[in-house]
């Protein structure tokens, strides 16, 4: 076919109609000396395309929209083999593993610039949007963020962005589809590709709840994003999932208590880089919090906290002692120090006598020293109660080793 500038205006939709149709046809990427007239020939063909959609050129009416939206279908919509998606997710390969990238995105790049810039241009509005995209297209453009290739998780997101922003009838549904997809992921196959692109989409949209949250809101937040922090390969997408959770306290600090909550509820007791995360978040949460968030929690989470300083991993140990170069909680655990004192005092005590790091050692005797000036006279009262306890405890040891020589 001819170059789309090549014939006279009157013909140009009729031809690009027919290019569209054209490159539909698939070919095999497998073997690169395959086809190589015929490869190349549908590529100018997506180029000229997509410089007559970027130009605005375009007559755009309901059967030219069906022709593209065919030629994209054919091109992206397929089955997509478990087994490449399985060695990015799975918790036991390597983080660093190559992913296995499209053999034919030399084709599909340019057919997923097509979607874009058909998606972006002024014919999609709020009205048109429902038209053209159906439930079963967004379903099947939902499906491909468990490619491997990052490249189109990558071209996947921005246009699924857009077409959320630009469709209000579509929002609740997308939201539904991904709801479900983690729901899968978390509760049955463990293998998800696309879930950090997916997150960085939902926190822009958790950006725009208005308030108060509606109940679906709350249920996603409860049900299907906290929960993502029981899986194996939380590192890969906790970036991307720690923003949603302090998007939701952001927008509402009444959502602080059941994330602070799920964390302590899911905490990955014998995984100290997983441990090392949830800590981190922690700490970005309770940078946002008041003083009614805190008091409902503070008591399981510096028991959590408590556990993790005295940790025989010393990097857990330090990230958990960090936590006091935080002036936000310095100021909350000064203002409830009464209680949060004594259930901290014993794991730091402990930590400056018998903890193997000397970095942890030195780092625990400057929180001690920090409660010290904090309130010397609650200080000593702790560390009075503390010598008692561990006075009865090695009186009650003495006793039951003397039964058992008796015995």
């Amino acid at each position: 076919l001819p170059a789309l500038e090549d014939v006279p205006p009157s013909e140009r939709m009729r031809l690009f109609r027919q290019k569209l149709k054209l490159c539909g046809a698939l070919y095999d990427f497998s073997d690169m000396r395959k086809q190589v007239r015929e490869k190349e020939a549908k590529r100018n063909a997506l180029l000229q395309i997509v410089e007559y959609i970027s130009a605005g050129k375009v007559a755009w009416d309901p059967s030219v929209v069906a022709d593209l939206l065919e030629c994209v279908g054919s091109n992206i919509f397929r089955h997509l083999g478990r087994g490449s998606n399985a060695s990015m997710v799975n918790a036991t390969a390597p983080e660093d593993d190559e992913p296995m990238l499209e053999p034919s995105w030399p084709h599909m790049q340019l057919v997923y610039e097509i979607l874009l810039r058909f998606v972006l241009s002024k014919e999609v509005d709020s009205r048109t949007a429902k038209e053209y995209f159906s439930k079963k297209f967004m379903i099947k453009l939902l499906n491909l963020f468990d490619s491997e290739d990052p490249r189109e998780r990558d071209y996947l997101k921005t246009i699924l962005h857009r077409i959320y922003g630009k469709s209000m009838a579509l929002r609740s549904f997308i939201r539904r589809s991904i709801n479900d997809m983690f729901y899968t992921f978390v509760y049955e196959t463990g293998s998800l590709q696309g879930v950090g692109e997916l997150l960085e989409i939902l926190g822009s949209i958790i950006n725009g709840f208005a308030l108060p949250l509606k109940p679906e809101h709350q249920n996603f937040l409860e049900r299907a994003l906290i929960p993502l922090h029981t899986v194996r390969n939380l590192a890969m997408f906790h970036q991307q999932l720690a923003y949603c959770t302090t998007q939701f306290v952001e927008k509402d600090p009444q959502t602080a208590e059941p994330i602070i909550m799920g964390l302590l509820k899911y905490w990955p007791v014998t995984a100290s880089a997983k441990e090392i995360l949830f800590l981190n978040e922690l700490e970005e949460i309770i940078e946002m919090i008041q003083m009614e968030q805190f008091a409902a929690v503070m008591r399981p989470l510096f028991l959590r906290i408590s556990l993790a300083v005295c940790s025989s991993h010393f990097q857990v140990s330090q990230r958990a002692l960090y936590l006091w170069n935080n002036e936000a909680l310095v100021r909350l655990v000064s203002a409830r120090r009464a209680e949060i004192l004594p259930l901290i005092f014993g794991p730091l005590y402990r930590n400056c006598e018998n903890h193997w790091h000397s970095t942890v050692q030195t780092l625990t005797y400057n929180v001690l020293k920090l409660f010290m000036e904090m309130d010397s006279q609650l200080f000593d009262q702790c560390s009075a109660q503390f010598e008692e306890r561990e006075g009865r405890a090695q009186q009650t040891t003495e006793q039951r080793q003397i039964k058992w020589a008796a015995l």
